[in-house]
């Protein structure tokens, strides 16, 4: 194995990471402004100029508060919950497409930690591990109000990755790859998926929030009715882990839909920047410049519609997120032959 690769995709792994981790800090940072601005307050403005450095303060107030176990708690599954979480919603980046390449001391990066030929599978098989993490949280709290939490969670997660999926076949049906590289490729300028998947976005969309357990999808930490839902037992970093794998999450999902469906790293005059550093600089821009509207699009959500009732959020998912994921999968279908046999 080429050792100089090897460092090179460590040192993206390492930058990714770190990114991920700053960006799930100051995304709690950007809620409570966003939740601010909607409820004309102010918002957090003490530390620091204009309170830029509340994340660094709410971090060490988690870092060092007294981590508590509950005596009739399974120990070794109560740490290890936090810790699956952390852990999938982190490694799940592994196959994002940031940008092309960029040369860097006389290598050509690629920014793409695996371009790995089922992109797709590998980012559902991921996601659905995740629920793990939350269901032995609640589990082992030995805490009926974590119990019911992680059981309403694994129940949402696993009825929405049914949609989820069902959408996203749709858009492999029409691209014919599993691969996000070869998915953002094709979607060159504006031609972008979401012009002939928008029920396949909508779809993924509202799957997305109810992955991530975002409002109006948050039943799992409904504090009228569960206190605080599966992690009610966690205090310092323990839930800590939980509260940043909810923000990577829905920074990851905000990087898929950019991807799959609004041409990832694509823009239109792309063609025009000839200076590999700089149309390299220019893409991983345009990508976090998308993942960005989508994480304002998540707040925005959250602070706009009042939760579900969990019968409503059930049956949004089995009587109508899911046939209508069916019948967009069947259309793809019939367009594509239509397309190919003119029948």
């Amino acid at each position: 194995m080429d050792s100089a690769l090897f460092f090179e995709k460590l040192i993206l792994i390492v930058v990714i990471l770190m990114i991920t981790l700053v960006m799930a800090l100051y995304f709690t940072f950007g809620e409570r402004k966003i939740a601010a601005f909607f409820q004309d307050r102010l918002g957090p403005n003490r530390v620091g100029p204009f309170g830029i450095f509340q994340p660094f303060a709410d971090g060490g107030k988690l870092l060092f508060k007294e981590e508590i176990i509950p005596k009739n708690a399974e120990k070794w599954l109560f740490i290890l919950g936090p810790g699956i979480a952390m852990i999938v919603a982190t490694i799940t980046s592994a196959v994002i497409p940031w940008g092309t390449s960029l040369p860097i001391f006389g290598r050509t990066v690629q920014l793409q930690v695996a371009d790995v030929n089922i992109g797709i599978l590998y980012i559902m098989g991921i996601v659905s591990i995740g629920v793990y993490g939350i269901m032995i949280g609640g589990w082992a709290s030995n805490n009926k109000y974590s119990l019911y939490g992680a059981i309403r969670a694994s129940a949402q997660m696993i009825s929405y990755e049914l949609s989820m999926g069902l959408a996203l076949i749709a858009v492999v049906m029409m691209s014919g790859t599993l691969s996000l590289k070869e998915m953002v490729e094709q979607q060159q300028g504006l031609n972008w998926n979401v012009w002939y998947q928008p029920l396949g976005f909508l779809l993924f969309l509202t799957c997305a929030l109810a992955e991530c357990n975002r409002a109006p999808f948050d039943l799992a930490e409904c504090e009228t009715e569960l206190i605080g839902g599966y992690h009610v037992e966690y205090s310092s970093m323990k839930l800590g882990f939980y509260l940043f794998a909810e923000y990577i999450n829905m920074f990851i999902s905000s990087a898929v839909m950019a991807c799959v469906y609004f041409g990832g790293y694509n823009f239109p005059g792309m063609h025009l920047i000839t200076d590999p550093t700089w149309l390299g600089l220019t893409q991983v821009a345009v990508m976090f410049g998308k993942i960005f509207f989508f994480v304002f699009l998540f707040m925005w959500i959250r602070w706009t519609l009042p939760r579900f009732r969990y019968d409503q959020l059930m049956r949004l998912g089995w009587k109508s997120m899911i046939p209508l994921a069916l019948l967009n999968m069947l259309a793809t279908g019939a367009i594509s032959l239509y397309n190919i046999y003119g029948f």
